[in-house]
C-alpha cells in the first residue's frame, strides 16, 4: 500500500507544482497549458466581439462568468485533484502486465512527426466522438452531460462547461486510443492539445463560420449550434456529435444542419428545472441517478428522467 500512497502524493504534488510554474511562466511556452488556454480564449472572445453572429447577444452573455469558472476548474483544479488516482491506476495496471505499449496495434516510431501527430489527432477525435454518443444515448451518462447542454446562449467558454464526471469516462477511453498507437512521442502532443482547444472554442463561439468546403472535415459553429438545439429531429437522441472533426457525422449519418440562422432555442426539454449554479449542476447527476434507481425498484422506470435531447 505504501508505494501506492507515495505515488499518489507525488503525482498530486507534481501536478500542483507544474500548474503553479505555468502560471509564473516557468515552463516552456509550448507546454504552458494555463496561459495557452487564456490566450486562445481571449483571441476567440475578441472575434466574437468583432464579428458577432447573434448581434443581440451581450458580450458578457448569460452564464459567461460561470462558464469561465468551468474552464479553469475542469482543466486545472480537477486535473490536480484526480492526478493521484490516475497514477495509482497506472501502477496497478503495470503490476498485472498492462503497459503503455502492450495494446499497440501499429508502431509509429519510424513515421515522420507530422504524420504521428495527424494520426494521433484523428484517432483521439474518433474516440471522443464515439464517447460523446454514449453520453447522449444512455440516461446514466446523459444525466451528467446535461450540464453541458444547459447552456442557453452560446459563447467560447461554453466549450469547457461540463460535469467533471465526463472526465471519468473520457480519460480511460482516450488513454486506450493512445495505447493502440505504439511509438508515439507524447512530448509533441501539445500541438494537438492547442488545436483541439482552439477548434472547440470556435465551435461554441458566437461566430458564423463554416470553413467552406472544409466543413465536411472540420466541425464549426453552425454545425455545432444544432447539437445544442432544444428541438431535435423526431426520434433522435442527438445530432452533430463531432468534437474537432465533422467527418464522423457525415460518414455515419448523424449530421443535421437545416439552416444557418443561428436563432434557434438551446437546451433540452425540462431544463427550466435544471440548477443554474455551479454546485447544483455538479450534484444533479448523482441525485437523479439515486432517484431513478428508487423508481425502478417501484416499477416506475423512466418517469423521473427526460429523454436525451440533443457538447
Amino acid at each position: 500500500m505504501e508505494p501506492y500512497l507515495e505515488a499518489f502524493w507525488n503525482a498530486l504534488a507534481g501536478t500542483v507544482n507544474w500548474t503553479w510554474k505555468s502560471i509564473l511562466f516557468q515552463v516552456p511556452w509550448y507546454m504552458n497549458y494555463f496561459w495557452g488556454l487564456v490566450l486562445i480564449s481571449l483571441v476567440v472572445w475578441l472575434l466574437e466581439i468583432r464579428f458577432p453572429w447573434r448581434r443581440d447577444q451581450a458580450i458578457f452573455r448569460k452564464d459567461f462568468w460561470m462558464d469561465a469558472g468551468y474552464m479553469f476548474f475542469n482543466f486545472f483544479l480537477f486535473a490536480i485533484a484526480i492526478s493521484g488516482f490516475y497514477r495509482i491506476l497506472q501502477l496497478a495496471f503495470g503490476e498485472i502486465g498492462i503497459r503503455a505499449d502492450s495494446l499497440a496495434l501499429v508502431d509509429m516510431s519510424a513515421w515522420p512527426s507530422w504524420l504521428q501527430l495527424l494520426i494521433f489527432f484523428v484517432v483521439l477525435d474518433f474516440v471522443q466522438w464515439f464517447t460523446h454518443i454514449l453520453l447522449h444515448k444512455y440516461p446514466v451518462f446523459w444525466q451528467y452531460h446535461k450540464v453541458h447542454h444547459s447552456v442557453k446562449e452560446m459563447g467560447f467558454a461554453a466549450h469547457l462547461r461540463y460535469h467533471w464526471m465526463e472526465n471519468i469516462l473520457y480519460k480511460p477511453l482516450k488513454t486506450f486510443g493512445v495505447m493502440v498507437l505504439g511509438g508515439f512521442e507524447p512530448e509533441q502532443a501539445y500541438v494537438v492539445h492547442f488545436a483541439a482547444i482552439a477548434i472547440g472554442h470556435l465551435n461554441h463561439a458566437n461566430i458564423k463560420l463554416t470553413w467552406g468546403p472544409l466543413k465536411y472535415v472540420l466541425n464549426n459553429p453552425v454545425m455545432h449550434l444544432y447539437h445544442h438545439a432544444y428541438h431535435l429531429p423526431q426520434g433522435k437522441f442527438g445530432v452533430n456529435f463531432g468534437i474537432s472533426l465533422s467527418l464522423w457525422d457525415y460518414l455515419f449519418g448523424t449530421k443535421y444542419i437545416p439552416d444557418d440562422s443561428g436563432t434557434i432555442p438551446l437546451g433540452f426539454p425540462g431544463d427550466e428545472s435544471f440548477p443554474r449554479d455551479f454546485i447544483g449542476q455538479n450534484l444533479y447527476g448523482f441525485r437523479r441517478s439515486r432517484k431513478s434507481r428508487r423508481n425502478r425498484g417501484k416499477g416506475k422506470e423512466g418517469k423521473d428522467r427526460q429523454e436525451p435531447a440533443g457538447q
